[in-house]
């Protein structure tokens, strides 16, 4: 949720990592969409910066066999493992399950035998984010989330997505589009020269649309390179398709629960849609096998997994309805009527149902010398103007300052508390501040608190575990096993693929438990 940077200097460091979705550069080619108050907030500075990482083992090199010369990518000076760290930073650091990590090393011996490129040298990582992602790097890392691993229902879904990520790097896709985006820079600096502005927009336009198209392109050409891998792995072709399902469905729920999150693809998304790429995954599948030829592993893939950590990691802060609190670093905030929250890799974020009111919770590094007014002056958020004079608050005995800004079309009220040597900075937006509004405000930063021991204990993280169904037993009685706040049934219909009330008796089924 947080950065630690020293006030009025360049050292930027991540203290509190949050697992979410981070502005990487490998597409989030399974991600689901962010909250659109990182949009909404476009202003907010002081956030992004280096992250700090502690030096992690990285997982076993996964390959057929190479010849004892074959150079490793990953040395610990080589600029792919500065990438790898960086990125594993972004995501909240590697999770670390024995079982869960031997499991897709054995997946991944299989995919990368099969694949057109035997001798590559391949690595997954799984990264500790909740959201669903996957990712490759062009040196044959790639990168799986536990939130994608909690979404895939069998060992051959889990095969379709790193085939997928294999086939970028056998395809060069990375190295491909670095070109394309070269070219087209090209196009719009020769466009900002035309005369015509018309003919200026028409060559912009021709440059964007050639870029979109080329990526989009890609994911097609990736997933059906993927498709006949794990067919020639021994998986089910048809996984693909089915994972693609599932990540529709997870999409749509979310964005229910999260009504800020962007809307689905249009024309000129990097990424086709998802119904466009099931068609798509479908008859590949169709043309390589008829269904249930193909392995898939239910059993085996939810042993795999029972236990793993579903949502927010105990280590960084748990988002409970609209309370979020942070066992570790001790306090807790709830945010104001009608706001969702959501804990990402900088901060905790929040929207209301109608999007016209966010707001965002982080933390700095601030030295004891420097007073909170200097702070709020030193410029804390690019681009805002405040209004009137900072008014010095004790916010449960914490010292603190707030004060009201305005940028553009949104109006502010910010806050600053100062606990330690850490300062958390409380950013309210609304479309239109009025007293009713700013006064909601006020009352949600008069709830941020330091935490008991008692409290804290009191708080557990969320797991996936495996149970059976029992003859007769349907949906609505797993639900009610399900520890997530909001819709349980429809939670767990989409963790386990299901379209309806009805289960087999004596198969196992995914359910989150504290």
């Amino acid at each position: 949720m947080r950065q630690r940077v020293k006030a009025g200097g360049d050292d930027r460091r991540a203290r509190m990592r949050r697992p979410g979705g981070a502005g990487a550069r490998p597409a989030s080619r399974w991600a689901l969409p962010a909250l659109a108050v990182l949009l909404a907030l476009p202003m907010l500075g002081g956030c992004a910066g280096q992250l700090e990482d502690q030096p992690r083992a990285l997982p076993a090199s996964v390959a057929v066999p190479l010849p004892p010369a074959a150079p490793r990518t990953t040395g610990v000076d080589s600029p792919a493992a500065r990438e790898h760290k960086q990125l594993v930073g972004f995501f909240g650091g590697e999770y670390h399950a024995p079982a869960t990590e031997r499991f897709v090393d054995e997946v991944l011996v299989k995919l990368a035998a099969a694949s057109d490129t035997p001798s590559q040298v391949y690595r997954v990582t799984i990264l500790n984010s909740p959201i669903v992602n996957a990712f490759a790097l062009p040196s044959g890392e790639i990168f799986v989330t536990r939130g994608l691993l909690a979404l895939a229902n069998d060992t051959s879904e889990v095969a379709a997505v790193m085939a997928h990520e294999i086939a970028h790097v056998t395809e060069r896709h990375a190295l491909r589009r670095a070109e394309l985006e070269k070219r087209s820079a090209v196009i719009s600096q020769a466009a900002d020269v035309i005369d015509d502005p018309n003919r200026s927009k028409t060559f912009k336009s021709y440059a964007q649309l050639s870029l979109a198209s080329f990526s989009r392109q890609q994911e097609i050409d990736a997933d059906q390179v993927g498709i006949r891998v794990i067919a020639k792995a021994g998986y089910d072709p048809f996984a693909a398709s089915r994972f693609l399902v599932s990540l529709g469905r997870a999409t749509d729920l979310r964005q229910s629960l999260h009504p800020g999150a962007e809307a689905k693809p249009d024309m000129m998304a990097t990424h086709p849609s998802t119904p466009e790429r099931v068609a798509k995954a479908v008859a590949v599948a169709r043309g390589i096998s008829a269904p249930g030829i193909g392995e898939t592993g239910h059993d085996r893939y939810l042993a795999a997994i029972d236990g793993i950590l579903y949502g927010d990691d105990p280590a960084q802060g748990f988002v409970r309805g609209r309370r979020f609190i942070h066992p570790k670093l001790g306090f807790a905030f709830t945010a104001p009527e009608d706001f969702v929250l959501e804990n990402s890799a900088q901060a905790v974020l929040g929207v209301t149902q109608d999007g016209t009111e966010a707001l965002r919770l982080d933390s700095m590094k601030v030295a004891p010398e420097t007073t909170l007014v200097a702070y709020l002056a030193s410029g804390w958020i690019e681009g805002l103007q405040t209004q009137g004079t900072p008014e010095a608050i004790k916010v449960n005995g914490l010292p603190g300052i707030t004060v009201l800004a305005k940028a553009e079309s949104w109006s502010f009220r910010l806050a600053a508390i100062r606990v330690g040597g850490d300062v958390y900075r409380l950013t309210f937006a609304a479309k239109d501040l009025t007293p009713e509004v700013d006064r909601r405000f006020r009352d949600a930063i008069d709830t941020f608190r330091r935490i008991t021991p008692e409290d804290a204990r009191d708080v557990r993280p969320m797991r996936v575990a495996i149970a059976t169904a029992a003859p007769g037993e349907g949906a609505e009685a797993f639900a009610a096993r399900m520890a997530v706040p909001d819709h349980p049934l429809e939670n767990f219909q989409v963790l386990n693929g299901l379209d309806g009330p009805t289960l087999e008796a004596n198969r196992h089924y995914k359910v989150v438990v504290e």
